[in-house]
């Protein structure tokens, strides 16, 4: 299984949007690989893990309402939300998860590949991709 990721914190932890985590379970209880392709200016070493990746949180309504078409129906404005949900609900609306280094099988970027990965290894690749040849 192939997914993109947001932000990879030193330790290998990836930031990708909502539903990646539960994919990466999932290909480990199938003994799926789960690969990670992203370029290498997407891991952060001044993140030092997956708990302190900020997750956006999106507004509830956006997960308890749908947009009502620009013609209105019966009960609602035009282009307004139509509820889905009882009135009042409250909502947890991430915009990322946070997959952990345990559950990626491999990271790969335009530098190389790290696998297993690991702190010291993403490391290495980052300090290659900083390098500058002179000739």
């Amino acid at each position: 299984m192939l997914i993109g990721a947001d932000r990879i914190a030193a330790d290998g932890s990836v930031a990708n949007k909502v539903g990646s985590y539960p994919l990466a379970v999932l290909a480990r209880y199938h003994h799926v690989p789960f690969i990670v392709v992203a370029p290498v200016t997407t891991v952060d070493p001044d993140t030092p893990d997956g708990a302190s990746i900020e997750v956006e949180q999106r507004a509830g309504h956006e997960v308890t309402e749908v947009t009502a078409p620009q013609v209105p129906v019966a009960g609602a404005e035009a282009g307004g939300g139509i509820p889905v949900a009882p009135l009042g609900t409250q909502a947890y609306n991430p915009a990322f998860d946070v997959t952990p280094p345990e559950l990626v099988t491999a990271i790969v970027t335009e530098e190389g590949a790290v696998s297993p990965v690991t702190a010291s290894a993403l490391a290495e690749l980052c300090a290659r991709s900083r390098q500058v040849t002179i000739s």
